[in-house]
C-alpha cells in the first residue's frame, strides 16, 4: 500500500495568506511526479497554528526521488537560482506513515 508524508508547518497568523498564496502558485508542481497519488493543504480551524501538508505516494522510493529532484530544485530557487523569499512557516516537522487500511464512499 501507499505511504503518507505529512509536513506540519507552524505558521504565524500574519503569514497564513502568504503560505496559502505560495501553495496556490505551485499548483501542478508535484502532480506529474512518478508515484504521486494525492495532495492536500490543511488550514487550522482552531487551537493550533499548524498547517498540515498531506501527500500520499506509491512508495518511499517515489517520495525520495521527488525530494531529491523537483522538490529540491523548487526550494533552491529552481533554474537560474535567484533570491528565495523568507519562509512563511517558523517551524516544520515531517511525519511518515504507511497506509494499512483505507476506505472510500460506497457508490449508490
Amino acid at each position: 500500500m501507499s505511504i503518507v508524508k505529512i509536513n506540519a508547518l507552524t505558521v504565524p497568523a500574519e503569514q497564513r495568506e502568504v503560505l496559502e498564496r505560495r501553495f496556490a502558485s505551485r499548483a501542478g508542481a508535484v502532480e506529474a511526479s512518478d508515484g504521486f497519488e494525492w495532495f492536500e493543504l490543511l488550514r487550522p480551524v482552531e487551537g493550533t497554528d499548524q498547517y498540515l501538508v498531506y501527500t500520499r505516494w506509491r512508495s518511499e522510493e517515489d517520495f525520495q526521488a521527488w525530494m531529491d529532484g523537483p522538490m529540491k530544485a523548487a526550494h533552491q530557487g529552481g533554474e537560474g537560482g535567484g533570491e528565495r523569499p523568507k519562509p512563511a512557516a517558523s517551524g516544520s516537522s515531517v511525519w511518515s506513515f504507511e497506509v494499512v487500511q483505507q476506505a472510500a464512499p460506497k457508490k449508490a
